[in-house]
């Protein structure tokens, strides 16, 4: 039922009774000699379930399904839900946890093999699965595919069914009323007319807030995140596409001084977009304030400074035509990626735990914040795409790469940087695992902006995204599910 509520996008309203069982599951589990028995569907659900909650269940629950060799009982392929529930389980994994990666291997060669001999409704399941693994997709965009996958006889099925059905209408009317709000703040704010070659897409920095601040509960976070967000797509087209390397120097010590009065030597549009910063920045700050009784001002002007390095960084190793070594680059493109800046306001917009200890931690860009910027920046890169209506150029991770590694082959240079994607993924789980300092929120703001990434950045041959438009398309627009 857990499951089933969580696929279905409706687990909120019943966080207090999740929380119980899945509390009651764990102190089972670990008293209980007999584990997490003997069923890889029941094991491997259970282990998933209580990972994502943050719950540490030890891999050595999958012994029992493995021989002297580590390797999995070829006979539990035949069980094709437990197949699925394995390598929905494998990608909860850490560093370390070797077992998973056999899991995951096991599990999706037996999946792929058997697909197209099982009943047609379950292979779409399947085969939606593999694309899709429930801990890397936002239920949000997946629940509609899911309605249609679960059949049973149980009661509380269509009941719950049906309570999805109005809580998605519910939702879409309020996601309408907050990509007005943005809209309108936007079109007032002019500077889609003074920047006529930069993005113009308020819908697509809406969708970025709205994954990081999924709880119905959070509209005003959401519009307040979209500003920031939108921003930093502003201020990097600026650095990829309008302004020189001397004027992007005096805009970065613009910002690095953070006075509205040091910006005679700026051209117009970046006067008024420092203006704008400047701005909102202080309107964000004074909101906090008054909300949670912390002034962010310091953290989120330093985050702003940052950024605005790391892009000056990277249009100075344009200009020289010389590009760093991979790792070099990649530190600074996890500071350009943009993470921190989202990720620090999203910290103060929650206000959980605002300590002078944790907002210490956020402002160095923790794992909690470095994961999903390299997911981001490695993802990006991968697809080595220019994004729609951009006519700058930007670096690249597989370039520097191949450039450290001449014996590479692209082919070669992609595979290491899935594996490094891969890497961060278990990072980020162990930081949602162990890492003590945060709110649960704010970790879960961080898996979703990971979440989002494949969608926000697998551009097909036309510079578009195909998957991200029709999954917003879905929705915004359709009326039931």
């Amino acid at each position: 039922m857990v499951d089933a509520m969580q696929r279905l996008n409706i687990d909120y309203h019943f966080q207090e009774e999740i929380e119980a069982f899945l509390w009651k599951q764990y102190v089972n589990s670990s008293t209980i000699a007999a584990g997490y028995g003997n069923d890889i569907h029941e094991s491997a659900l259970s282990f998933r379930l209580l990972r994502q909650r943050g719950y540490f269940v030890p891999t050595e629950v999958f012994d029992s399904f493995t021989n002297k060799e580590g390797k999995f009982n070829p006979k539990l392929g035949e069980n094709i839900k437990g197949m699925i529930d394995l390598y929905e389980a494998s990608h909860l994994g850490i560093e370390g946890e070797d077992i998973l990666a056999e899991a995951a291997q096991f599990s999706e060669k037996v999946l792929k093999e058997r697909v197209d001999g099982i009943h047609n409704h379950e292979a779409m399941f399947v085969k939606r699965t593999l694309e899709q693994p429930f801990h890397k997709s936002l239920p949000m965009f997946t629940a509609r595919n899911f309605f249609g996958d679960l059949h049973g006889t149980n009661i509380w099925l269509g009941s719950l069914k049906e309570l999805a059905r109005m809580d998605f209408s519910l939702l879409q009317c309020l996601y309408h009323l907050e990509i007005a709000q943005i809209s309108r703040w936007w079109t007032e704010l002019g500077l889609a007319k003074e920047l006529k070659h930069a993005r113009n897409q308020p819908l697509k920095w809406y969708i970025w807030s709205l994954a990081c601040f999924e709880d119905p509960a959070l509209s005003e976070e959401r519009v307040e995140l979209a500003k920031p967000i939108s921003l930093i797509y502003i201020i990097d087209d600026i650095f990829d596409i309008y302004g020189t390397l001397d004027e992007l120097t005096l805009f970065t010590e613009a910002v690095c001084r953070w006075d509205i009065t040091a910006t005679e030597q700026l051209p117009d549009y970046m006067k008024t977009c420092f203006r704008v910063l400047y701005n909102l920045t202080n309107e964000i700050s004074s909101k906090v304030y008054q909300k949670h009784g912390w002034n962010p001002i310091d953290s989120l002007k330093n985050a702003w400074k940052s950024l605005c390095k790391a892009f000056l960084v990277e249009a100075q190793w344009f200009a020289s035509g010389t590009f760093p070594c991979a790792e070099e680059y990649l530190e600074n493109g996890i500071v350009s990626s943009g993470v921190h800046i989202v990720m620090v306001h999203a910290f103060f917009l929650l206000g959980h735990g605002l300590t002078a200890e944790n907002v210490q931690i956020i402002d160095t860009i923790p794992r909690i914040i470095s994961s999903p910027a390299t997911i981001l920046r490695l993802w990006d890169d991968l697809g080595n795409a220019e994004d729609e209506n951009q006519q700058g150029h930007d670096g690249s991770y597989v370039k520097c790469l191949m450039m450290d590694q001449p014996a590479y082959t692209m082919r070669t240079a992609r595979e290491r940087v899935m594996s490094k994607i891969c890497d961060a993924w278990k990072s980020l789980n162990q930081e949602c695992l162990f890492g003590c300092n945060f709110h649960s929120a704010f970790t879960k703001v961080s898996l979703n902006l990971a979440r989002m990434v494949p969608l926000m950045y697998s551009y097909d041959d036309k510079h578009s995204l195909p998957g991200l438009e029709q999954q917003v398309k879905s929705l915004l627009c359709d009326n039931v599910l």
